[in-house]
């Protein structure tokens, strides 16, 4: 009895066994191919990022060694130090270093790839590089330097040693335990070093993009939670005893109160505040939308008729879009006959009766002024429409105040219209006739 069952197990086991081992080779090898890749990946990256480094010092060297007059020079090598700069950073990004300090460096070339694209796409001719952008450029030509000589350290250790990004991953990964390992060091040693590189003034086109805005630096008087209670009361149209104000960020850059009609977790009507000053940031109704039944027409009425009651004058919609059964709608301040776009208001509408349930302000609240000093135009629309394709199609022209690619307030002539069976806004520069911006204008029911 037992020979005979052994007869029939054995081998049934034996071809498990053999299928065991056979899957688990397979699984080894696949593992080892991904481990494999992976490397590869890794080491390709680290070792372009170093080529892009040295390349990259070499042609802030070559535009800093032309003369201060040769413009054309200055803009090819400005444009090759944006280049590589953003292959410097998207080799960077393959690399990984979530868990390593190294965001200083990244910065840094943020910061490099930034000054270099803006000064490149200026004009030149009336706006040559100044005594302090030439000033940059040496400082950035010494940093790399020592950038890309840490680097090729780091490279020739990886080389010479036979070193493994693998394992440093998985020292980075290591909690609780010293991170000893030559590539980690390596990167740490050169992050360490630019955080200690003396702060340059990028001008105020750069610097605003690093510039955080938070709602603790707006001017005004902080509120309680009683004053707040008693302007969402207003708002809302509601009672004060109904209203329930929660604190949020106490301490922090972004302090603002929340308040909302009935018990929190229930409320169907929530409205934001900033701490100084007590402005609406933000306002949501989340009633249940029916279906659409409203215009667009009579949407906007109601949209308009709902920021004049809510004390928000002279505002123009400038752009309509429907989702679903709601509509959004864009609102910007009106100044005399300018559009002033920085001052912008989003508001949301359902489409079964075309009340607002939504409104966001955060742009106005922090970009508001009661009255601006708009820059006299140049030139006449007239004159602007010389610079349009064409083939464009106008419907309508208006002044426009914008914020341009350079973070800089202009005055521009805003060209309505169609090309190609596209509508496009078109913004003209008043002072100079330049284009500063081209927007597609999607149909209303785009979903993309």
């Amino acid at each position: 009895m037992y020979k005979r069952l052994s007869s029939v197990m054995f081998p049934i086991v034996a071809v498990l066994l053999i299928g065991a081992l056979v899957w688990g080779y397979q699984e080894n090898q696949e593992k080892n191919a991904i481990l494999i890749k992976a490397e590869n990946q890794y080491q390709r990256a680290f070792h372009d990022l170093s080529f892009h480094m040295d390349k990259l010092h070499s042609e802030i060297g070559n535009t800093l060694a032309v003369h201060t007059s040769s413009l054309g020079m200055h803009r090819k090598g400005l444009m090759n130090v944006w280049r590589l700069t953003s292959e410097a950073q998207n080799e960077i990004s393959q690399l990984p270093l979530t868990m390593l300090p190294f965001h200083e460096t990244d910065d840094f070339l943020s910061r490099i790839s930034n000054f270099a694209y803006k000064a490149s796409m200026r004009d030149l001719t009336n706006e040559p590089l100044s005594q302090k952008e030439l000033g940059n450029l040496k400082q950035l030509y010494q940093n790399s330097s020592e950038i890309t000589k840490n680097l090729k350290e780091v490279q020739q250790k990886v080389l010479s040693d036979r070193l493994r990004w693998m394992d440093a991953e998985t020292a980075m990964a290591a909690q609780g335990k010293v991170n000893d390992n030559t590539i980690v060091d390596g990167f740490r040693s050169v992050n360490q070093k630019v955080q200690q590189y003396p702060e340059l003034d990028w001008g105020p086109s750069v610097s605003s993009m690093y510039t955080k805005r938070t709602v603790k630096k707006l001017d005004g008087i902080p509120m309680t939670k009683e004053q707040i209670q008693n302007k969402a009361a207003k708002f809302s149209n509601q009672s004060v005893d109904n209203i329930q104000v929660q604190e949020n960020g106490k301490g922090t850059e972004w302090e603002s109160f929340t308040a909302s009609v009935g018990q929190a977790k229930d409320s169907k009507l929530m409205m934001d505040f900033t701490r100084n000053g007590g402005m609406l940031i933000s306002y949501s109704d989340t009633r249940q939308i029916g279906t659409k039944k409203v215009s667009r027409n009579e949407v906007m009425a109601k949209a308009d008729q709902f920021l004049s009651d809510k004390g928000y004058k002279d505002m123009k919609a400038v752009n309509y879009d429907e989702y679903g059964n709601l509509a959004n709608l864009t609102y910007v301040r009106k100044q005399g006959d300018t559009l002033i776009y920085p001052e912008k208001i989003s508001v949301r509408a359902g489409l079964d009766t075309g009340e607002v349930t939504g409104f966001q302000a955060s742009d106005f609240v922090n970009e508001h002024k009661d009255q601006r000093n708009i820059p006299k135009a140049r030139l006449t629309a007239e004159q602007a429409r010389k610079k349009l394709n064409p083939d464009f199609e106008e419907s309508y022209v208006r002044k426009s105040l914008i914020e341009n690619e350079f973070s800089k307030e202009v005055l521009c002539y805003e060209f309505g219209g169609r090309i190609n069976g596209t509508r496009y806004r078109i913004y003209i520069n008043a002072d100079t006739g330049m284009e500063e911006a081209v927007e597609e204008i999607k149909p209303v029911n785009a979903t993309s």
